[in-house]
């Protein structure tokens, strides 16, 4: 009898997963939904409970539009890239005033010092970790300034990221009148199934004209590194121009759907003049959000065309590589057909399951013909080059949780200056980098590399 109940209830749970995942329009990678059957199957009376709080991976379903009509592009070299994302409802990449990439992390710093600064109406902030240390004791004293000079100063804080973040810190910013929330706190209706769908975008916005984004969080490894420790190596940008309105919008919806104090509606800006009209083309960009407010997994389908659409090279860094199956063998495959095809990761990240998770992937790729470099130190950059038609930089790193579950942004430059403006800051983090060497492995070794990427990288 009791094994009869027990049969019976694994037959419920499933059917509660079947259920809310046909519902809810969950569109989960083969690999995630196996992993949750077998996780609900084998242990129903902990995996029923862990899916219901962490299963949920789109808050929107896919819009049934008709079919798009043709279009012709005066640049056919990046006229896939902006088809995928226009064919997924995102708007089309715009000319901006500037762009900047930031060369080290004091460079870093300095722009969002300058960025901060700038704000004379607005002024927001959206950060995965607002550390404790110097660098985090320095932008909660920027906060205090701008909003004591009449700004309005608003800061998002995702619940997981800041954990540690200092409560006294925060009652000193809201003491000077600067409005903090945080994201999907931990212990908030966790039956919603959004525990597991962290915000690890990276924004800094003033008055809807300036953005400072990338893949820093605002502590000190990321600027100016831990005592005899160096920095890390990562990438941010400047940007001033309508991407920073874009910014805004996503920030704005953040805003809206996260619990916090009451405040009255504000009023519209005024128009903030924008200066001289940007050169046509010159800053060609387009914002790239991903995660579950987007029906369609954009960076990801946009990675899979241009892999697939590369002719001579794929430059990718990223701290965490742990690709799906379809992504890795888009790597293989165009490293097969003659494409430069190369990785930079970092020797050893702050991640021990990352790194032991990647070790079959990077294998797989070095035999296909890829190069993958390892940096000494530890690097936190996402970026990534294809031919001469797109760049990507940003705060989405190249493995299931950030292509799949978390709030993410990337954007898409088309310009050939700022294509070369990645490129050559890619080419400066591979210098005194060493090659991976595949080793063979054990058996044992290879079952635990395979089990830490299904299960900790899958739900």
């Amino acid at each position: 009898m009791l094994v009869l109940g027990h049969f019976v209830f694994v037959l419920i749970c499933l059917l509660i997963y079947a259920v809310n995942t046909h519902v809810s329009g969950q569109r989960r990678h083969p690999s995630a939904a196996i992993a949750w059957v077998l996780l609900i199957a084998l242990v129903p009376y902990v995996g029923l409970p862990f899916f219901l709080v962490l299963g949920t991976r789109k808050f929107v379903r896919p819009p049934r539009r008709p079919a798009a009509p043709q279009r012709t592009f005066d640049d056919t070299v990046r006229a896939w890239a902006i088809a995928t994302l226009e064919g997924m409802g995102l708007g089309a990449p715009e000319a901006q005033q500037m762009v900047r990439f930031h060369a080290d992390g004091l460079m870093a710093w300095d722009e969002l010092a300058a960025v901060i600064d700038s704000a004379r109406r607005r002024l927001d902030i959206c950060t995965y970790v607002l550390a404790n240390d110097e660098v985090g004791k320095r932008v909660v004293n920027l906060l205090r300034a701008r909003a004591g000079a009449g700004v309005r100063v608003r800061l998002l804080l995702d619940a997981a990221g800041s954990l540690r973040t200092s409560r006294r810190q925060i009652r000193r910013l809201r003491e000077a009148g600067v409005q903090v929330r945080w994201f999907m706190p931990l212990l908030h209706n966790p039956m919603r199934g959004r525990v597991n769908l962290r915000n690890h975008r990276k924004l800094a916005i003033a008055d809807g004209h300036r953005l400072w984004s990338g893949g820093r969080n605002l502590a000190a490894e990321y600027f100016q590194g831990h005592d005899r420790t160096p920095a890390w190596i990562d990438l941010s940008f400047t940007v001033h121009g309508s991407l920073a309105q874009a910014a805004l919008d996503l920030f704005e919806y953040h805003w809206r759907h996260t619990n916090g104090p009451q405040e009255n509606s504000p009023q519209a800006d005024a128009p903030e003049p924008s200066g001289p009209a940007p050169e046509a083309g010159r800053h060609l960009a387009q914002m790239v959000p991903s995660g579950p407010d987007q029906a369609e997994d954009t960076v990801y389908a946009l990675l899979l065309t241009a892999i697939y659409q590369a002719r001579q090279r794929v430059l990718a860094v990223t701290p965490y590589f742990v690709p799906d199956d379809n992504l890795l063998t888009a790597l293989r495959l165009a490293a097969r057909r003659g494409v430069q095809v190369e990785l930079i990761v970092p020797r050893r990240s702050n991640h021990r399951l990352a790194d032991i998770a990647r070790q079959r992937a990077l294998r797989d790729l070095v035999a296909a013909g890829a190069r993958v470099r390892l940096t000494g130190g530890m690097t936190h950059a996402k970026a990534i080059v294809v031919d001469d038609a797109l760049a990507l930089a940003g705060s989405l790193n190249l493995d299931a949780r950030s292509l799949f579950l978390n709030f993410e942004l990337m954007v898409a430059f088309y310009a050939a200056n700022d294509i070369a403006a990645v490129d050559h800051w890619i080419a400066a983090t591979a210098r005194g980098t060493r090659p991976f060497v595949a080793h063979p492995v054990s058996l044992w070794r290879d079952i635990l590399e395979g089990l830490v990427r299904w299960l900790g990288f899958q739900i």
